[in-house]
């Protein structure tokens, strides 16, 4: 996809950054001059720039993003003539979306987008620690100041906790292979590098054997997920942003692997049914309120033209919902 142009205070993106799902991003957003948006994962910095362009001239974006080096980046698409005041630039988590949004004096917002994973400056980052594609230390976090690093997390669990950190978040049939062979390496020096990492894994599946992806990729994924705690994360950061909607306000969220896109789905799902009581009850007695309304009852995903141009959105998938305006009989709900 190309990127944005300059037109409006949104400058172009990044040489080498492709927000994956642009177009559609945009369209399920329906960004409008004067309203009020929230990017939760800046990142690169794409989507917010289509937001800018597509909100001039007085639309609010306010971008949050827990990796500094993004902050960056945001600050100086601030400091760009056009935008100023029109974005604010938030350090955080986005599962802190809702106070963050409230302290920012936004509220309501007409939007939230969530762009989820890991960015593309974040993978082709060695020092960063992401990928195997590049030797660098075995890191992952998306804040490099909070938290244990993936090294420590390989260094302390034991043979089961790593077995079943690698299953429950990566899917990955062979993880107590895996958790075996790492366990018996650190006995003989410490796992440092991703690429130490990489080629343990390799080794305990037994090589390549014609793969499409690298044996190592469901064990980063799942280590990634872990030290960042991103399904919780993404959990609290949907259950936010419901609360931070204006009524007709668009809940859009781009997923890029299955964990993700089930809890997504299942949020949007619980959100918009009349009732949530058990198959069989007679009468409903959970009183339950629908707070969302679903926009896309599939998931869309990148046209066969994206997909050429940017793998990463091979993957992705794009959910819509809409905030419904709160009941007349229900005064003290959010």
């Amino acid at each position: 996809m190309e990127p944005v142009e300059a037109n409006a205070g949104a400058p172009v993106a990044p040489v080498g950054h492709q927000p994956v799902l642009l177009e559609e991003a945009l369209t399920a957003l329906v960004p409008r001059p004067g309203g009020r948006y929230l990017d939760g994962t800046f990142g690169g910095g794409g989507h917010t720039r289509a937001i800018l362009r597509a909100t001039a001239p007085d639309g609010l974006v306010l971008a949050i993003d827990a990796d500094p080096e993004a902050i960056v980046r945001a600050e100086m698409l601030a400091a760009e003539p056009g935008v100023g005041a029109r974005l604010r630039v938030v350090r955080g988590n986005f599962a802190d979306l809702e106070p963050i949004a409230r302290t920012a004096e936004a509220v309501p917002l007409d939007g939230v987008l969530l762009d989820l994973g890991v960015s593309s400056f974040q993978l082709d980052t060695p020092v960063r620690g992401f990928s195997f594609r590049g030797e660098g230390p075995l890191d992952m976090r998306f804040d490099p100041s909070r938290g244990s690093s993936a090294a420590e997390l390989v260094a302390t669990l034991d043979a089961d906790a790593l077995a079943d950190l690698l299953w429950r978040y990566g899917e990955e049939p062979q993880s107590r292979r895996i958790a075996r062979t790492i366990v018996r390496a650190r006995e003989s020096a410490p796992i440092r590098t991703t690429g130490q990492f990489a080629a343990l894994v390799e080794r305990a599946v037994g090589g390549r054997r014609g793969r499409d992806t690298h044996p190592a990729t469901r064990s980063f994924q799942a280590l990634r997920i872990a030290v960042n705690d991103e399904l919780a994360s993404l959990e609290r950061a949907l259950a936010g942003a419901v609360d931070v909607l204006a009524p007709g306000g668009r809940l859009v969220v781009i997923s890029f692997h299955s964990l993700e896109d089930r809890i997504v789905k299942q949020f949007m799902a619980r959100e918009s049914a009349e009732c949530l009581c058990p198959p069989g009850m007679p009468i409903c007695t959970c009183g339950h309120r629908p707070r969302l309304a679903r926009v896309t009852r599939k998931a869309i995903k990148a046209s066969p033209a994206e997909q050429a141009a940017n793998p990463r959105s091979r993957s992705a998938v794009l959910r819509v919902a809409a905030r419904l305006p709160k009941p007349h009989t229900d005064e003290g709900a959010s």
